[in-house]
């Protein structure tokens, strides 16, 4: 399969840092069967969280991020990880089931909220007025202290998942 796109270069991100606080956020977290708004801080009073933001279901980016996390086994880290897009819950629903990566929950985002607080929206090429978060990761500690922060610098970009799984190893 020739997958021809080309390569963007992302301008530069607001996003926190290693030992500043993760902004809170409240969001429909979905998983295969149902969802329920959630907030970030409810994930981590049961312990870190890993934070993933993604493209939109159905970009190849996020397919290939999720099923490498699968792969990966990310289920059993010491923390939970989710994502978030701006995906509907009903498209999450539909991917998570789709390429079998049920063992996550997603959260929506439709308005690209948490994207903007997070300081990584960026403007969706050829359509007007959407944006979406460029793929990003976060190691969120249970005092939402940011331990590990991954984002991306060009489309498509993915994770550095070595070392992500050696930020959370480290907590």
């Amino acid at each position: 399969m020739n997958l021809e796109f080309e390569v963007v270069e992302l301008p530069p991100a607001d996003s926190p840092s290693v030992g500043e606080t993760a902004p809170d956020f409240t969001r429909p977290l979905v998983n295969d069967e149902y969802w329920e708004d959630v907030a970030l801080s409810e994930l981590l009073d049961s312990g870190p969280v890993v934070l993933v933001f993604h493209t939109m279901d159905g970009d190849f980016p996020a397919t290939y991020v999720w099923q490498e996390i699968r792969d990966r086994k990310w289920a059993a880290l010491d923390a939970e990880v989710v994502g978030l897009s701006i995906s509907s819950p009903y498209e999450h629903s539909r991917f998570l089931e789709e390429w079998d990566v049920g063992a996550y929950r997603l959260f929506s985002d439709p308005q690209n909220g948490v994207g903007d607080a997070y300081g990584i929206s960026h403007d969706l090429d050829g359509m007007a007025g959407i944006s979406e978060p460029r793929p990003a990761v976060f190691v969120i500690d249970t005092d939402r202290t940011v331990r590990y922060a991954w984002v991306a610098e060009q489309w498509p970009a993915f994770p550095p998942y070595d070392e992500i799984e050696a930020a959370v190893d480290e907590l």
